[in-house]
């Protein structure tokens, strides 16, 4: 998380970082809400008392055993339909990483391994080496 606050910082970024617990509501007339592992919202009309209001535009979710289906099925499926432009899973596990691009107009997943150095679409200079990462 230092990583993506201190790149935002460095080219004067106007994005706020938040991990978890941090209240994602995705439909503002809902009372129910997501708490992804890392929330990236680059529009701080969004930003409230609560939490984030509306789809953040960078969502992390890191997986345990118990959160898989969750992560994989559920939240994938109401990031996509709310908003969220990326959306990347963590399965340590597994050491794999799945991105999502959901401004692109096909969707197809991206997989890497904990070997790669990954691009975050939303920041142009921003490379995540998962080697130099302790997960």
């Amino acid at each position: 998380m230092t990583l993506i606050y201190n790149n935002i910082r460095s080219n004067n970024g106007k994005c706020e970082v938040y991990a978890a617990p941090f209240a994602v509501f995705l439909n503002r007339d809902d009372m129910n809400y997501f708490e992804p592992d890392i929330s990236v919202i680059c529009d701080p009309n969004k930003l409230d008392s609560r939490g984030c209001d509306g789809a953040p535009d960078w969502i992390v979710e890191i997986v345990s055993p118990s959160t898989s289906g969750y992560d994989y099925i559920t939240k994938l499926s109401k990031y996509k339909t709310t908003g969220v432009r990326e959306y990347w899973i963590v399965n340590p596990l597994r050491q794999i990483i799945t991105v999502y691009l959901f401004n692109e107009k096909d969707i197809f997943p991206q997989t890497y391994d904990f070997k790669d150095k990954i691009g975050v679409s939303i920041f142009n200079d921003l490379v995540i080496d998962f080697c130099e990462l302790d997960i």
